[in-house]
């Protein structure tokens, strides 16, 4: 009896020691916030240790299919990560990281999008507060006071032309020219850029800067399409002679390839941060961190070299002498309502 007695007991605290074993394993693992906190000397070696062993790392971005691809492979190269990318627009980058971490599923290990939307998934709190990479030799506005993410590059809206069918000696020198009947059936401008046409009125003044684009539409018409890419596309084909909001990166990197493309900023030019930031729940945390500085430093190089405006002042600069004013985040989200109502009403009916 003495003997079954102690079977039986060997029996059951085998059970609780097996099914402990999760819950131990889950509190033995580290936390986004704690990897991000360790500063021993061995951190970076540590950091490359955790996310080799972790295997790969998933980005959720609205960045060019192209550019991430040239930063995966060098991450790949450098530290034996693979980096996995689900690519879409702004808007649903945001959609998508929201529906799931309310689901309780947790895919993505680091967001990269436009500031509106890392600024979005910061008041949803999904975005784990980290320090900048000393390192990282970033424009001030790069950063923000909460932590949550970091600007990567600068989106330089930028009016494109075809310069096959637009004249260098007609060129707008202000958008107040673009209300002159000779640009009828000539113009466009992307669907979602309301953070871009928010600002822009404002410096104009709003009374005078709705007027003045009402007015554009009422007497040239303008085409309305979905996708900055496809927009600079269509600029090269000459179907879109001229378009109000391109990026300047694109334009640049299309041109280079000898297409019939060129951009001018009319004033006041307008320009918005792209950040990045580390989801709070990743379940990758040492490869995202790892990927988060590597973006930041070394990766600015990459996106310089593909003719991307870093955040980083040692990278590709803004344009020598010109004045830019950049999109507020926090004040683009707040007010989104309203600018996209006055968008969809100005440009009503022109969407292709």
């Amino acid at each position: 009896m003495m003997r079954d007695g102690r079977i039986r007991f060997s029996l059951v605290a085998a059970l609780l020691l097996f099914s402990g074993l999760p819950a131990l394993a889950q509190a033995g693992a580290s936390t986004v916030a704690e990897i991000a906190a360790y500063a021993g000397p061995d951190r970076a070696e540590r950091l490359a240790a955790g996310a080799k062993r972790e295997g790969t790392v998933t980005i959720y971005t609205s960045a060019r299919v192209d550019d991430m691809a040239q930063l995966g492979a060098a991450f790949e190269k450098k530290y034996g990560v693979k980096l996995r990318v689900w690519r879409a627009s702004s808007e649903n980058v945001v959609q998508r990281g929201v529906t799931e971490a309310r689901g309780g599923r947790f895919d993505a290990d680091v967001f990269e999008t436009d500031a509106p939307a890392m600024e979005a998934l910061h008041r949803e709190n999904l975005l784990q507060k980290l320090p900048v990479p000393s390192s990282a030799d970033l424009y001030p506005a790069a950063t923000l006071p909460h932590g949550e993410w970091t600007g990567t590059r600068i989106n330089l809206f930028v009016a494109a032309y075809n310069t096959q069918a637009v004249k260098a000696d007609e060129l707008p020198k202000s958008y107040d020219d673009l209300a002159d009947p000779k640009w009828k059936g000539r113009l466009g401008i992307e669907a979602g850029d309301t953070d871009w046409f928010g600002t822009l009125i404002g410096q104009l003044g709003e009374e005078r800067g709705l007027k003045l684009f009402r007015t554009m539409v009422a007497n040239n018409g303008i085409s309305v399409r979905k996708g900055h890419s496809l927009l600079s596309n269509l600029v090269v084909s000459g179907e879109v002679p001229f378009a109000l909001t391109t990026y300047s990166a694109a334009d640049d990197q299309i041109k280079k390839g000898g297409a019939p493309i060129a951009w001018i900023a009319i004033p006041p030019a307008i320009a918005r941060f792209e950040g990045v930031g580390v989801a709070r729940k990743a379940a990758h945390p040492n490869a995202a961190i790892l990927f988060y500085e590597f973006l930041l430093t070394e990766g600015q190089k990459i996106l310089a070299s593909r003719e991307i405006i870093t955040a980083s002042r040692s990278g590709r600069p803004l344009p020598a002498g010109m004045s830019v004013v950049f999109v507020d985040p926090a004040r683009s989200l707040d007010e989104n309502p309203k600018w996209s109502r006055l968008f969809r009403n100005i440009f009503a009916n022109q969407v292709r």
